[in-house]
């Protein structure tokens, strides 16, 4: 008797790939579009009803029933509450991590069992390995689009059940299966940025939801520069779109973000070296570990601060209330709200939210 997988369907070329992929292997497949946000766009249009309408165009030519899915209360209650109140915290926070979480391997999930699947899948970029009743979370084929970064909060619960047929190929590898096989997503842009937030101006996003509190710009021997937006909008590191009209430093070099001081609503900004940037570690309050936690209290992996930065060297020291990562190499901008993800050669080992830099 055939397993069925209901197969996580976003209109994209990927969510396709992976449902025609999951046919030919002999599933029964089902198709399940989730709409987690709805808005319309600057013609009146609902943006989710053009995904869905592709979704409708897959599933006919696979053959495949499909429905549709709403989670955006869920996702307003348990993702974008979370964005927002981080950003008020003056942290940044990376929401598609929280929705893979609390939406996609939860709600979805729950969802996709009571239509009777043995198995969902998706069309992340990554790989899984299920050793019995242990399941590790591996690094895609395709190391450009590796999306275990955003994965690493799902539990062993979670990850039971599931499937990603997109593991083992490279995004040129799936965008010639949709051509060869007709999909009407073959050549569908890929989606950039947050899925609420997708080609906007992100500032006059943020300030629907937030009140902007504009405030100085200094630096640390108290010279004013001009007046920021809102802490919310800047990011440590950052160069550009600072609004001091291209002052340059004593040296003729662009100013950068080191500091958001939020009790006095203060953006510090420094010039030349950027050794005020790098850190030695940081601090976590807590590590989500795939699949188990470690028994060694201190061990070295590789980590990402960031999600697409390289994998850097780094020592993680688990304590009795918080954990502490020391970086082989002093990494720049570590950003407070980011999440911290460790590997282990392929395997992606867990991650957590970070807390702050350790100078």
């Amino acid at each position: 008797m055939k397993k069925t997988v209901v197969v996580g369907m976003s209109g994209g070329v990927d969510s396709s790939v992976a449902a025609l992929l999951l046919k030919q292997q002999g599933y029964n497949v089902i198709g399940l579009f989730m709409n987690n946000w709805e808005e319309t766009d600057e013609n009146g249009c609902c943006t989710a009803e053009e995904d869905f309408a592709d979704v409708r165009r897959v599933a006919g030519l696979l053959d495949i029933p499909y429905y549709s899915v709403n989670f955006s209360k869920e996702y307003m209650d348990r993702v974008f509450s979370y964005f927002l109140k981080e950003y008020n915290a003056g942290r940044t926070p990376n929401p598609d991590v929280l929705c893979n979480r609390e939406i996609k391997f939860k709600d979805f999930k729950e969802t996709a069992f009571k239509l009777g699947a043995d198995y969902i899948a998706t069309g992340h970029y990554c790989d899984i390995l299920h050793d019995g009743d242990v399941h590790y979370l591996l690094k895609a084929k395709d190391q450009n689009k590796d999306q275990t970064y955003f994965l690493n909060q799902l539990s062993q619960e979670q990850l039971n059940n599931v499937l990603f047929p997109l593991g083992k190929l490279d995004k040129t590898e799936v965008r010639r299966i949709a051509e060869e096989n007709g999909l009407a997503t073959a050549r569908k842009k890929d989606s950039t940025g947050i899925c609420f937030i997708g080609e906007r101006n992100f500032r006059n996003f943020l300030q629907t939801y937030i009140p902007a509190k504009k405030g100085k710009i200094m630096t640390y021997d108290g010279k004013v520069l001009g007046e920021h937006l809102g802490l919310m909008y800047y990011t440590i590191g950052q160069r550009k779109g600072l609004g001091i009209g291209g002052q340059k430093g004593d040296d003729g070099s662009r100013w950068f973000v080191i500091e958001k001081d939020l009790k006095n609503n203060i953006l510090y900004v420094s010039h030349g070296s950027e050794e005020k940037l790098y850190s030695k570690g940081l601090i976590m309050k807590e590590c989500n570990w795939i699949p188990f936690a470690k028994e060694e209290k201190e061990f070295t992996c590789t980590g990402k601060f960031r999600y697409r930065q390289p994998e850097q060297q780094c020592t993680v020291s688990i304590k009795e209330d918080h954990v502490e990562v020391t970086f082989k190499e002093r990494q720049r901008a570590i950003t407070e709200g980011q999440f911290a993800v460790f590997y282990d050669g392929e395997k992606c080992i867990g991650g957590g939210v970070i807390e702050k830099a350790i100078f």
